[in-house]
Protein backbone atom coordinates (compact mmCIF):
# COMPACT_ATOMS: atom_id res chain seq x y z
CA UNK A 1 0.00 0.00 0.00
CA UNK A 2 2.81 2.43 0.85
CA UNK A 3 4.14 2.02 -2.55
CA UNK A 4 1.50 2.30 -4.55
CA UNK A 5 0.97 5.65 -2.44
CA UNK A 6 4.37 6.75 -3.33
CA UNK A 7 4.64 6.09 -6.86
CA UNK A 8 3.81 8.84 -9.62
CA UNK A 9 0.99 8.97 -11.65
CA UNK A 10 0.47 9.38 -15.05
CA UNK A 11 -1.41 12.36 -15.97
CA UNK A 12 -4.82 12.10 -17.32
CA UNK A 13 -6.37 11.29 -20.64
CA UNK A 14 -7.07 14.62 -21.46
CA UNK A 15 -3.79 16.11 -20.57
CA UNK A 16 -2.18 14.10 -22.75
CA UNK A 17 -4.80 14.45 -25.62
CA UNK A 18 -4.44 18.49 -24.95
CA UNK A 19 -0.43 18.65 -24.84
CA UNK A 20 0.39 15.86 -27.77
CA UNK A 21 -2.69 16.75 -30.64
CA UNK A 22 -5.17 19.37 -29.34
CA UNK A 23 -2.57 22.02 -28.73
CA UNK A 24 -0.23 20.91 -31.82
CA UNK A 25 -2.86 20.77 -34.29
CA UNK A 26 -4.33 24.51 -32.99
CA UNK A 27 -0.69 26.05 -33.69
CA UNK A 28 -0.34 24.51 -37.26
CA UNK A 29 -3.86 24.93 -38.29
CA UNK A 30 -4.62 28.27 -37.28
CA UNK A 31 -0.53 29.49 -36.90
CA UNK A 32 1.09 28.33 -39.38
CA UNK A 33 0.33 31.60 -41.70
CA UNK A 34 3.23 34.03 -42.77
CA UNK A 35 1.32 36.97 -41.00
CA UNK A 36 1.42 34.86 -37.65
CA UNK A 37 4.51 32.19 -37.05
CA UNK A 38 4.90 31.04 -40.50
CA UNK A 39 5.15 27.36 -41.52
CA UNK A 40 8.72 26.99 -39.64
CA UNK A 41 7.91 28.37 -36.32
CA UNK A 42 4.65 26.87 -36.41
CA UNK A 43 5.96 23.12 -36.89
CA UNK A 44 8.82 23.32 -34.57
CA UNK A 45 6.61 25.05 -31.70
CA UNK A 46 3.73 22.54 -32.30
CA UNK A 47 6.22 19.31 -32.15
CA UNK A 48 7.97 21.28 -28.96
CA UNK A 49 4.89 20.89 -26.54
CA UNK A 50 4.83 16.56 -27.12
CA UNK A 51 8.48 17.14 -27.05
CA UNK A 52 8.13 18.91 -23.68
CA UNK A 53 5.61 17.03 -22.11
CA UNK A 54 7.14 13.90 -22.86
CA UNK A 55 10.63 14.75 -21.38
CA UNK A 56 8.45 16.50 -18.24
CA UNK A 57 6.28 13.14 -17.91
CA UNK A 58 10.10 10.95 -17.61
CA UNK A 59 11.58 13.43 -15.15
CA UNK A 60 8.11 13.40 -12.77
CA UNK A 61 6.99 9.76 -13.31
CA UNK A 62 10.79 8.25 -13.56
CA UNK A 63 9.46 5.80 -15.58
CA UNK A 64 10.41 5.03 -19.85
CA UNK A 65 9.37 2.38 -22.02
CA UNK A 66 10.33 1.61 -25.45
CA UNK A 67 7.00 2.68 -26.49
CA UNK A 68 7.65 6.58 -25.07
CA UNK A 69 10.61 6.47 -26.74
CA UNK A 70 9.35 5.36 -30.01
CA UNK A 71 7.03 8.58 -29.66
CA UNK A 72 9.75 10.73 -28.55
CA UNK A 73 11.48 9.78 -31.75
CA UNK A 74 8.97 9.44 -34.17
CA UNK A 75 8.29 13.49 -32.84
CA UNK A 76 11.63 14.08 -33.58
CA UNK A 77 11.51 12.46 -36.99
CA UNK A 78 8.23 14.62 -38.12
CA UNK A 79 10.33 17.52 -37.06
CA UNK A 80 13.43 17.04 -38.96
CA UNK A 81 11.56 15.91 -42.36
CA UNK A 82 9.24 18.76 -42.60
CA UNK A 83 11.96 21.03 -41.51
CA UNK A 84 14.19 19.70 -44.38
CA UNK A 85 11.09 20.38 -46.20
CA UNK A 86 12.09 16.41 -47.72
CA UNK A 87 8.83 14.86 -49.69
CA UNK A 88 6.18 14.21 -47.76
CA UNK A 89 6.44 10.63 -48.75
CA UNK A 90 8.88 10.49 -45.85
CA UNK A 91 5.97 11.42 -43.32
CA UNK A 92 4.08 8.95 -44.87
CA UNK A 93 6.45 5.95 -43.90
CA UNK A 94 7.48 7.50 -40.40
CA UNK A 95 3.82 7.37 -39.22
CA UNK A 96 3.54 3.98 -40.53
CA UNK A 97 7.25 2.41 -39.62
CA UNK A 98 6.37 3.42 -35.79
CA UNK A 99 3.21 0.86 -35.10
CA UNK A 100 4.89 -1.33 -37.89
CA UNK A 101 7.82 -1.95 -35.30
CA UNK A 102 5.62 -2.58 -32.51
CA UNK A 103 3.50 -5.07 -33.86
CA UNK A 104 6.48 -6.21 -35.21
CA UNK A 105 7.85 -6.67 -31.96
CA UNK A 106 4.93 -7.82 -30.14
CA UNK A 107 5.10 -10.62 -32.42
CA UNK A 108 8.85 -11.26 -32.00
CA UNK A 109 8.35 -11.58 -28.30
CA UNK A 110 6.29 -14.37 -27.89
CA UNK A 111 9.37 -16.10 -28.51
CA UNK A 112 11.25 -14.83 -25.56
CA UNK A 113 10.78 -15.25 -21.61
CA UNK A 114 9.01 -11.36 -21.64
CA UNK A 115 6.01 -11.64 -24.11
CA UNK A 116 4.71 -8.26 -24.40
CA UNK A 117 1.50 -9.21 -24.57
CA UNK A 118 1.73 -9.05 -20.27
CA UNK A 119 2.87 -5.03 -20.74
CA UNK A 120 -0.24 -4.38 -22.95
CA UNK A 121 -3.22 -6.01 -20.94
CA UNK A 122 -1.94 -8.88 -18.82
CA UNK A 123 0.35 -6.88 -16.27
CA UNK A 124 0.05 -7.19 -12.07
CA UNK A 125 -0.62 -2.98 -12.43
CA UNK A 126 -4.54 -4.16 -13.12
CA UNK A 127 -5.03 -7.69 -13.20
CA UNK A 128 -4.03 -10.24 -10.06
CA UNK A 129 -1.83 -12.22 -12.24
CA UNK A 130 -0.20 -14.49 -9.02
CA UNK A 131 -3.60 -15.05 -8.17
CA UNK A 132 -4.43 -16.29 -11.79
CA UNK A 133 -1.48 -18.31 -11.75
CA UNK A 134 -2.31 -20.33 -9.13
CA UNK A 135 -6.05 -21.07 -10.29
CA UNK A 136 -4.56 -22.12 -13.66
CA UNK A 137 -2.25 -24.32 -11.64
CA UNK A 138 -4.74 -25.79 -9.31
CA UNK A 139 -6.85 -26.38 -12.46
CA UNK A 140 -4.25 -27.49 -15.00
CA UNK A 141 -5.22 -25.11 -17.34
CA UNK A 142 -1.67 -23.39 -17.69
CA UNK A 143 -0.84 -24.77 -21.34
CA UNK A 144 -4.49 -23.37 -22.04
CA UNK A 145 -3.98 -19.86 -21.20
CA UNK A 146 -1.05 -19.81 -22.92
CA UNK A 147 -2.60 -20.70 -26.07
CA UNK A 148 -4.85 -17.79 -25.22
CA UNK A 149 -2.33 -15.40 -24.70
CA UNK A 150 -1.06 -16.49 -28.34
CA UNK A 151 -4.02 -15.07 -29.71
CA UNK A 152 -4.51 -12.55 -27.88
CA UNK A 153 -1.13 -11.03 -29.04
CA UNK A 154 -2.03 -11.48 -32.36
CA UNK A 155 -5.06 -9.37 -32.05
CA UNK A 156 -2.89 -6.64 -30.28
CA UNK A 157 -0.18 -6.85 -33.45
CA UNK A 158 -3.19 -7.00 -35.33
CA UNK A 159 -4.26 -3.54 -34.30
CA UNK A 160 -0.95 -2.45 -34.80
CA UNK A 161 -0.63 -3.16 -38.33
CA UNK A 162 -3.93 -1.54 -38.71
CA UNK A 163 -2.97 1.54 -37.37
CA UNK A 164 0.33 1.36 -39.55
CA UNK A 165 -1.84 1.01 -42.81
CA UNK A 166 -4.21 3.76 -41.66
CA UNK A 167 -1.17 6.49 -40.55
CA UNK A 168 0.18 5.33 -43.94
CA UNK A 169 -2.80 6.13 -45.93
CA UNK A 170 -3.68 9.51 -43.63
CA UNK A 171 -0.39 11.00 -44.40
CA UNK A 172 -0.89 9.96 -48.26
CA UNK A 173 -4.26 11.70 -48.42
CA UNK A 174 -3.35 14.89 -46.84
CA UNK A 175 -0.31 15.47 -47.17
CA UNK A 176 -0.79 17.03 -50.87
CA UNK A 177 1.20 20.81 -50.50
CA UNK A 178 4.70 21.65 -50.94
CA UNK A 179 6.90 21.07 -47.93
CA UNK A 180 7.86 24.59 -46.51
CA UNK A 181 4.62 25.98 -47.75
CA UNK A 182 1.64 26.98 -44.63
CA UNK A 183 -0.11 25.11 -46.50
CA UNK A 184 1.87 21.50 -45.47
CA UNK A 185 2.00 22.64 -41.88
CA UNK A 186 -1.80 23.16 -42.02
CA UNK A 187 -1.80 19.85 -43.77
CA UNK A 188 0.39 18.45 -40.77
CA UNK A 189 -1.36 19.58 -38.70
CA UNK A 190 -4.98 18.19 -39.66
CA UNK A 191 -3.26 14.47 -40.38
CA UNK A 192 -2.37 15.16 -36.13
CA UNK A 193 -5.95 15.87 -35.38
CA UNK A 194 -7.58 13.20 -37.14
CA UNK A 195 -4.92 10.51 -35.79
CA UNK A 196 -7.26 9.82 -32.84
CA UNK A 197 -10.31 9.32 -34.27
CA UNK A 198 -9.46 7.91 -37.43
CA UNK A 199 -6.79 5.59 -36.02
CA UNK A 200 -6.38 5.72 -32.27
CA UNK A 201 -10.33 4.46 -32.25
CA UNK A 202 -10.41 1.35 -34.01
CA UNK A 203 -7.10 0.30 -32.73
CA UNK A 204 -8.13 0.88 -29.69
CA UNK A 205 -11.48 -1.25 -29.89
CA UNK A 206 -9.51 -3.83 -31.23
CA UNK A 207 -7.51 -3.72 -28.20
CA UNK A 208 -10.58 -3.59 -26.11
CA UNK A 209 -11.51 -7.00 -27.98
CA UNK A 210 -8.57 -8.40 -26.97
CA UNK A 211 -8.92 -7.83 -23.65
CA UNK A 212 -12.56 -8.59 -23.57
CA UNK A 213 -11.61 -12.20 -24.89
CA UNK A 214 -8.61 -12.73 -22.33
CA UNK A 215 -10.56 -12.06 -19.66
CA UNK A 216 -12.95 -15.02 -20.72
CA UNK A 217 -10.67 -17.08 -21.07
CA UNK A 218 -9.21 -16.59 -17.31
CA UNK A 219 -13.25 -17.02 -16.06
CA UNK A 220 -13.45 -20.10 -18.32
CA UNK A 221 -10.05 -21.78 -17.47
CA UNK A 222 -9.73 -20.07 -13.46
CA UNK A 223 -13.51 -20.01 -12.56
CA UNK A 224 -12.51 -16.29 -10.89
CA UNK A 225 -14.78 -13.79 -10.73
CA UNK A 226 -14.47 -10.24 -12.66
CA UNK A 227 -13.63 -8.56 -8.92
CA UNK A 228 -11.03 -11.66 -8.28
CA UNK A 229 -9.21 -10.77 -11.49
CA UNK A 230 -8.88 -6.36 -11.99
CA UNK A 231 -7.29 -4.97 -8.93
CA UNK A 232 -10.91 -2.45 -9.05
CA UNK A 233 -9.76 -0.57 -5.94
Amino acid sequence: MPEQANSPQRHSVVVNLLFNIIIPTLILTKLSGDEYLGPRYSIVIALAFPLAFGIYDFVKTQRANAFAILGFISVLLTGGISLLELDAEYIAIKEASIPAIIGIATLVSLYTPYPLIKTFLFNDQVIYTDKISDALAQRGNASLFDAALRNATYLVAFSFFMSSALNYILAKVLLVSPPGSAEYSAELGKMTGLSFPVIALPCTLVMVGALFYLVKQIEKLTALSFEDIFRIN
